[in-house]
């Protein structure tokens, strides 16, 4: 996913609105408190809107998209950038990351192994002889 996204680009995210408050939230650690008290709500109600019980009012919802650092339009419509996109590609590279020490690691267990092996094969050549 090419992070210059625009309004005009095909690409539509087809969750709801309460789903993409939801992802946009979680993208920059925040809990449904932390974000209800940005947007100075009540936590009832950000938590309706996140539901997809409510939706907030105009006023509400240029706060929210600039609280969750979103555009409006992706809030409402899904068009536009999304915050996952980062997320995911962060993600990515440590997961990367992680196999590449993982890798490591079993290369190591497999040499540890071979030198047990090798060890093991020594004493009871010693000890038959």
């Amino acid at each position: 996913m090419s992070d210059d996204l625009t309004i005009l680009d095909p690409t539509n995210d087809y969750d709801t609105l309460g789903g993409r408050m939801l992802r946009a939230r979680e993208a920059l650690g925040l809990d449904e408190n932390e974000a209800a008290q940005r947007v100075a709500v009540t936590l009832e109600t950000y938590q309706n809107w996140e539901m997809d019980r409510d939706e907030p009012r105009a006023n509400k919802l240029s706060m929210l998209a600039m609280c969750l650092s979103v555009s409006p339009t992706w809030l409402l419509y899904g068009r536009g950038k999304s915050p996952i996109s980062e997320s995911v590609s962060e993600e990515v590279t440590n997961i990367r990351e992680q196999l590449a020490r993982v890798s490591d690691l079993q290369e190591q267990t497999a040499q540890a192994i071979e030198m047990l092996n090798q060890s093991v094969a020594r004493l009871i050549k010693r000890e038959q002889d």
